[in-house]
Formats: structure tokens, C-alpha cells, sequence
């Protein structure tokens, strides 16, 4: 299983005319590239390319006998520019846009080769990266499952970005403030009240549940940037694709959504589905049932595999 950190560089024009030198970078994991089939894996906000093995954070689903198996397929996944896991961070981050990702993508798959591939597969904002990818080339995977997201940001969750920004401009801790904000997004009331119940720590004089939020938000602190996260929320705001070109997209589609999802609510995915299905066949809707709303993508892996493996053995 290859996990190193490969790197290509070009010159690339956004959609709003700016010019940058991007430097591209990826990790591959499983079969050596064009032996056997390829899955694109998109990393949601705070992920980056390291999606399986031991630091892996889809290493629940990918990974040698797991449902995506590497024993079987090569995965590779890009680093969104930007997210800094690579060193790599963007001052003018609104210059882009999740179409511009797109592109940018597009050209990491020419430039290494890969006309063609087996599966795209992301979750959240990845999702919707893979959305707009597939909008840009309708041909390029058999297979796509976007988990958790829409083909676009709809107002509730454009509003809950705001927020973030609002948050993440501020000079007094932006990013554990946003984070403790986004963690409300990505849980449910049910979901922090079953677990916490109220309880009261009295060596630190809080709520469990409020020193929970405290913790998350210093380690996301600790472990991304300021740029890296206005960046993600900027992206998550802005997924766009025009209707007219959803029909021409040629993968089999596989939408999967969270009944608790306050993101990117599952309602909204069932209607993306239905709209699909009025002029496309292989269209279909899958459900995850969980307390924990969006993040819930993250956590149950069993329906999530059982989902999939399904999926990829049709």
C-alpha cells in the first residue's frame, strides 16, 4: 500500500480569471496505478489525502479486505489546495471556488494519466467537489456516491456558513469558535443529550458537553490553519452546479443521505434524487439512521459499508 505524498505543479486560471501556480498533491494507496480499477476519493472539510491505513480517517471503510479493498482497487485522493496538509496555503482563498477544485482535479487526473475511472466517492464538501467534477465531464466514472451532500449549497446551509465566517474573522480564538459553531452542525440535540445528560464536571466547573465542544475546538486548532479552514467554509458555501448539466452525467448515481442531517438534510437529497430520476435511470437513494446527524457519515460505519459494498458489487 503506497502513502507517500506525491506532488505535481502547473499554472491555473480561475474561473474568476486569477492566475496561480498550483501545486497538486495526492496519495495513492492499494494497486499500483492503471493495474486495476481506480476510486477517487474526495476529502470532506478538515480531511486531506491520508484516507487509509493506520492515521487513516476513512480507514474504517478503506484499507486491505475492508469494502473499498485495496487488495482489489486503487485509491487515490487529492489534497484540496489549500487545506495545508501539504504545506500549501491560499491568502486570497476567495479567488476560488468548488468549481475551480474541480478543475483542478480534472487536471491532476490528465496530467497523471487516469482518463477514466471506476468510482467517485466523497463525502460533505467532497461530495460536492465530485458533483461539479462529473457536471465538467460526464463520462469520467462508472460510479458515483455522493455521501452526506447536495449537487448544491442550499440557504440553510449557506446561512450556518456565514456564521463560520463571521466567526472565523474574528481576532479572539476564530478557529475554535467556528469549530464549537460546526460541531452543533454536525450533531444533532439528540445526539450531545443522550451522551452528556447534563453532566456537570466539577474539576473543571463546566458541562462535560461544553468541555467536549472546548476540546474539539483546540485540537482542530492545533492541527489546521486559520487560512486552510476560511478556505473549506468558503468552498462549502459555494458548490454550484447548473441543473441543466446533472442529466448528462453518466455515471450510475448513488446518493446517500443521513435521516438526522442538519447540514445537508436528507430531504433535500431525497428531492436531488426524484429530480434525477425524472430523465435518468440508474439513480438511486440510499439512507443512513443515526442520532448523530452529519457526522454520522464518520461514525456508522457498518450502515455506511453495508451501503457500499452493496454499491460496488452491483
Amino acid at each position: 500500500m503506497k502513502t507517500e505524498l506525491n506532488l505535481i505543479h502547473f499554472s491555473y486560471h480561475t474561473d474568476s480569471q486569477k492566475e496561480y501556480h498550483i501545486p497538486l498533491s495526492f496519495q495513492l494507496f492499494g494497486k499500483s496505478l492503471f493495474s486495476a480499477p481506480i476510486i477517487l476519493v474526495n476529502h470532506a472539510l478538515t480531511g486531506n489525502s491520508d484516507v487509509a491505513g493506520e492515521k487513516g480517517w476513512w480507514k474504517n471503510l478503506i484499507g486491505e479486505n475492508r469494502i473499498i479493498d485495496t487488495n482489489k482497487y486503487t485509491v487515490l485522493c487529492f489534497n484540496i489546495p489549500g487545506n495545508g496538509y501539504d504545506g500549501f496555503l491560499l491568502d486570497e482563498y476567495e479567488d476560488f471556488t468548488p468549481s475551480d477544485i474541480a478543475n483542478i482535479f480534472l487536471k491532476g487526473l490528465e496530467i497523471v494519466g487516469i482518463n477514466r475511472l471506476h468510482a467517485i466517492i466523497g463525502g460533505s464538501l467532497g461530495g460536492g467537489i465530485g458533483w461539479e467534477m462529473l457536471a465538467k465531464k460526464p463520462e469520467l466514472a462508472e460510479i458515483f456516491i455522493p455521501v452526506a451532500c447536495d449537487y448544491k449549497t442550499h440557504d440553510w446551509l449557506h446561512a450556518q456558513c456565514l456564521v463560520q465566517k463571521f466567526l472565523l474573522n474574528q481576532n479572539d480564538e476564530p478557529l475554535q469558535k467556528a469549530r464549537i459553531h460546526a460541531m452543533l452542525c454536525y450533531r444533532t440535540p439528540q445526539s450531545l443529550n443522550s451522551r452528556f445528560k447534563n453532566t456537570y464536571n466539577n474539576e473543571k466547573q463546566r458541562l462535560e458537553s461544553e468541555d467536549w465542544l472546548v476540546y474539539h475546538g483546540n485540537v482542530l486548532n492545533e492541527r489546521f490553519s486559520l487560512k486552510a479552514y476560511q478556505l473549506m467554509n468558503h468552498l462549502l458555501m459555494n458548490i454550484n452546479v447548473p441543473e441543466d448539466r446533472l442529466d448528462s452525467i453518466e455515471a450510475d448515481i448513488h446518493l446517500i443521505g443521513v435521516d438526522t442531517d442538519l447540514f445537508f438534510p436528507a430531504s433535500e437529497i431525497r428531492m436531488c434524487c426524484d429530480k434525477l430520476k425524472k430523465n435518468k435511470n440508474r439513480v438511486f437513494y440510499h439512507e443512513i439512521q443515526s442520532i448523530h446527524g452529519h457526522d454520522a457519515f464518520l461514525m456508522e460505519y457498518e450502515q455506511l459499508n453495508t451501503i457500499i459494498k452493496n454499491i460496488l458489487q452491483r
